[in-house]
């Protein structure tokens, strides 16, 4: 049940906050050796990076979920990502390794940026249109794409020279590590943007939670607002993607873990928790593998583990 308590129900927000603001201070803080103006800088950009990161994740993950009406599905379980590794290794295949990498950043990010917006549009619309109220069939289809670009990837992958092989090979796979700083001004300029237009249509969101043929009978123009949210869903999901890399799970199981401590269901508190959630996981992982245990470990390997473990766990709880 919501909670009533105005007060009780932003205690998780105020305690995700101060987390964030810990793990964000021993990230640029904790094991400095040389120059302070050296490491801030280098920590200051990729801490940017995986806020950026965070904030579209979670968002997109929570806006699908909003729409579908469903907690278990997120736009990278139903192909995004192979999406992306299928265009990245095409423009490796007709540009050569040499070429793929003289293409200007700005440029790529737009071009996939249209390519993903494109393809997302397509697959929501079967989705919605044929599949909306049917977990398996979504589920299904979802899949079906992801093996589609999956395939098509790894056959263009058996035409290259390895050296092309390896510049495909390395956007195939997330990295906190090494962020894309070159994208780093027009994601904050999506955020920011997305942020102004997502949090105006909290409200409309909600009355999606109650099925869309409730929201039509309240005046929404589901059409309309759906694809707005659609696109923003799509531009989120590859700015996300282009900064860091794939990522199958992580906005699965931040969206299991703020609906857990935060169970209520307006959106002007789902919608910044989310984020708080992904960001403490984000900021403090890489804190804990990259200065506590020296790089021992790596932090998307955990999270895709631990967001599967979740994923499972929410379709044998939803059978019950």
């Amino acid at each position: 049940m919501p909670c009533e308590n105005p007060s009780a129900s932003r205690r998780p927000l105020w305690i995700a906050l101060i987390l964030l603001i810990a793990s964000c201070a021993l990230f640029l803080t904790l094991n400095v050796h040389g120059s302070w103006d050296f490491v801030l800088q280098r920590r200051g950009t990729t801490l940017a990076g995986l806020l950026l990161a965070a904030y579209a994740v979670g968002v997109s993950t929570l806006l699908f979920q909003t729409l579908t009406n469903n907690p278990i599905l997120t736009p990278a379980i139903l192909g995004f990502d192979s999406l992306y590794i299928f265009l990245q290794t095409l423009l490796v295949v007709l540009l050569g390794g040499v070429g793929y990498t003289a293409l200007p950043v700005g440029g790529k990010f737009a071009l996939e940026l249209a390519a993903m917006m494109g393809g997302s549009l397509l697959l929501f619309n079967v989705l919605l249109r044929q599949g909306g109220r049917d977990l398996a069939r979504m589920i299904l289809i979802g899949v079906i794409f992801g093996v589609f670009f999956r395939s098509l990837s790894a056959l263009l992958k058996r035409l290259l020279d390895p050296e092309e092989f390896t510049a495909a090979l390395s956007n195939s796979f997330a990295n906190f590590n090494t962020i894309n700083t070159k994208l780093l001004a027009a994601g904050f300029v999506i955020m920011a943007v997305s942020a102004v237009f997502i949090w105006r249509e909290r409200h409309r969101l909600d009355v999606y939670l109650l099925g869309r043929d409730q929201a039509v009978n309240l005046g929404i123009n589901y059409t309309r607002n759906t694809l707005w949210i659609l696109l923003w869903i799509a531009t989120l999901t590859a700015t996300a993607t282009a900064i860091v890399g794939p990522v199958s799970f992580f906005g699965l199981l931040v969206a299991a873990l703020s609906d857990r401590f935060s169970p209520h269901i307006r959106h002007s508190l789902r919608l910044p928790m989310v984020f708080l959630t992904a960001a403490v996981l984000l900021v403090g992982g890489q804190t804990v593998f990259e200065h506590l245990l020296g790089m021992k470990a790596v932090l998307s390997v955990v999270i895709e583990f631990a967001g599967g473990l979740v994923f499972l766990w929410l379709v044998l709880k939803k059978k019950k």
